[in-house]
This record gives C-alpha cells, structure tokens and sequence, in this order.
C-alpha cells in the first residue's frame, strides 16, 4: 500500500510555509513606509535587496546542519529569528541602518526557516513523491506571495504600517506553532556524517557548471518576466496588468497541485526540457506580443512553465548531490535561484534601457533556450531513486 503525501505533519509543514511567506509578503508593501522619509530609489533598493543577500549567504550553511541535525530544530530557529526581528521595525524613523540592519537579520530568519521547511517536507513526502512535495510546498509559497500584499495594504488602509508589523508577528507565530506541532522524525545515525560528495569527483567541472547555472537562469528568467512585465505592459498600452499575475499564479498553483509529481513519474530531465523550453518561447511571445488576450495567454503559460520546473529541477538537485544531502541540496539550489533573480534584474534592466523591453525578452528566451540544450545534452540523467548515471537522459 502506497503512504499519502498528504500525512499529519505534511500539512503542518506545507501550513507552516505558507504562514512564514506571508509574514515576509506584507513587506513588500515596506517600501510605502519608507517613503515618508523620502529616501532614494537606490536607498528603497538596498534595503529590500538586503533581505536576499542574507538569505543567499545563509542557505548553504544551514542546509549543511539540516543534514546532520534534522530540519525542525532549524525550522523553529528560523521562525524566532523572523518574530524577534519585526518588532525593531517599530523604532524605524529614517531609511537608514537600522531599516537595513533589520532587513537583513529578517532575511537571515527567511532564509534559514524556507530551507528547512522544504528540507523538513522532502523527508515527509514518501521517496517516490519528492518533486510532488516540493511543488505543494511551492504552491503553498506562490498563495502566500499573492495574498501578503493584498492583506497589507487592507491593514495599512484601515489603520497604519504599525498594524502590517504586528500582522507580520502575528503570521510568523503561526508558523512556529505549526512546526512546533510536528513531530521529530528519527534521525538515522549515519546521517551525521554524510558530506560525502565523493561521487561528484567523476564528473568535469564543466559538467558541475551547467548543472549550477540551470538554477540560476530560471532565477533569472522568472526575473525578467515578473519584475518588468508591468512596466512592458504599460509601455504596450495595457490599462490593467495585474490579471497577468493573476493568471501566471493560477496556472503555477495547478501545476504544482495537478501534476507536480511528473517527474516523480517520468523522470527530471524529461520534465526539465520540455518545461524550460516553454518558458524560453513564451519569452519570445512576450517579446512579440501586440493584444491583452495574447499578454494574459503568456501569463498563463509563464505560469505553467514555472509551475513545472521548479518541482523537477529542485528535486534533480537533491537528486545529483545525494538524498542523504537533501538539505545542503536544497540550500544550494534556492540560493542559485535568488542570484539569478538578483543579478538578473539589473541585467535586464540594463538591456532594456540599452534596446528596449521587446529585444531584451528575446535575449533572455534565447539564453534559457540555448542554456537547456547544452544542459539536456551534457548534464548526467537522474534517475527517481537519487542515484544519477554519468549518461545524458
């Protein structure tokens, strides 16, 4: 008999993410508050970019200890890290370092509380349903990301930013009970003492190369759609762009709770390709689009697209360095894809002052196209029980 991916401590877990990306979601609106104190554009940037630096810095190292000490512990650090940050931003009254200082300790709780709940739900999901977990728990994510902002501003209307931080607490609290509610799973011994990457010795450098910047350049591509795509939409002569993200959560949501587990079932690379590959075209699209149905059909196909690869390359990932290192996997493989959105965004932001918002979209698909084909031809094929044959496939 088959176990449910949907047990007890799943939906704790899956519940906990969803309240830690919500705590972190209605900052999104913090640039608001800032602006009573009328810092610079580049000020504003420092400090909400600082929240990613610290988490990318981060991942890695506590991905590490996830291995070795289990993912409830650090899940529980991560949460205190969040609640004992937010009530500092009560003494805010400038952009200044301390806006700054306590971006970047908040960043350090995301960062350590994200991989361990992803780390905490790969080890609950049954072995032949990873990808799938992971997919739920991005799903759970994507929810988070759409309804924070929309709670926040309600909250900002009816009273002030104050209001927003106390929601902030509020959600990350939730989260700590929620992971203080699952139960230890037992560690096997020989866990402690499994940094073994020896295996990986057989590979190039070259190899270990293409594997690294696949996560990046989804980071990067998921970048130059969402973070430019209102300002494209405008310059198009759309009145109304937020139906786009709209419709690119929908179809990421369905994907990840419909077929998240394809790759689970048909194996990562046979998901990898054809997924990054859609995402690459739809950027050719956008570049080439001239009708709202056209930029809302885009959206939805963006969204599938993303929908898709994050379960199957995130899990190729775990898969490439060894389940027994899912969470330095893990770790690894959310930092890679936060560098590619934080150096893609001034990346394409550059080309598109330079040619235009149109040229830049078919730059980017080209990249991503280009970038999977190398990667299907030369990256080693994964096979579902985390061993990886030194084939392509």
């Amino acid at each position: 008999m088959k176990k449910s991916l949907y047990s007890r401590d799943f939906v704790l877990a899956s519940c906990a993410y969803f309240f830690v990306f919500l705590s972190i979601a209605v900052f999104y609106l913090f640039p608001l508050y800032l602006d009573q104190f009328e810092p610079s554009k580049s000020r504003v940037g420092l400090i909400m970019g600082i929240h990613s630096v610290t988490a990318i810095l981060v991942r890695p190292f506590f991905g590490r200890l996830l291995d070795r000490q289990g993912g409830r512990k650090v899940a529980m650090a991560g949460m205190l890290i969040i609640m004992l940050s937010i009530p500092g931003f009560f003494l805010v009254e400038s952009a200044g370092w301390l806006a700054l200082v306590l971006r970047a300790i908040n960043g350090i709780g995301w960062g350590v509380g994200t991989t361990a709940l992803m780390t905490i739900c790969s080890e609950l999901s049954p072995p032949e349903k990873m990808a799938h977990s992971l997919g739920i728990i991005g799903a759970a994510g994507i929810v988070a990301g759409a309804a924070g902002p929309m709670l926040a501003e309600e909250v900002f209307r009816r009273y002030d930013f104050h209001a927003v931080f106390i929601v902030g607490i509020v959600t990350a609290a939730a989260s700590l009970a929620c992971v203080f509610a699952i139960r230890e799973k037992p560690r096997n011994p020989s866990a402690r003492n499994a940094a073994s990457f020896a295996g990986l010795r057989r590979y190039s450098l070259p190899v270990l190369a293409i594997i690294a910047v696949m996560p990046a350049a989804h980071g990067a591509a998921r970048g130059a759609v969402l973070n430019f795509i209102a300002l494209f939409g405008t310059s198009a002569g759309f009145t109304r762009i937020a139906p786009f993200f709209l419709v690119f959560s929908i179809a990421a949501i369905l994907t990840r709770v419909g077929v998240g587990d394809i790759s689970d079932r048909y194996g990562r690379k046979k998901i990898i390709f054809p997924s990054a590959v859609m995402i690459g075209l739809n950027l050719f699209w956008i570049a080439g689009l001239n009708s709202y149905a056209s930029f809302l059909a885009t959206g939805f196909i963006a969204g599938l697209g993303q929908g898709l690869i994050f379960p199957a390359l995130s899990t190729y990932v775990i898969d490439f360095l060894g389940r027994e290192n899912k969470g330095l996997a893990l770790g690894i493989y959310l930092s890679l894809f936060d560098l590619g959105m934080g150096l893609g965004s001034p990346l394409w932001g550059w080309v598109s002052d330079v040619a235009g918002y149109r040229p830049m979209y078919v730059i980017a698909g080209s990249l991503i196209v280009a970038l999977t084909i190398i990667f299907t031809l030369k990256a080693p094929g994964a096979v579902n029980s985390g061993r990886l044959t030194t084939a392509s496939g």
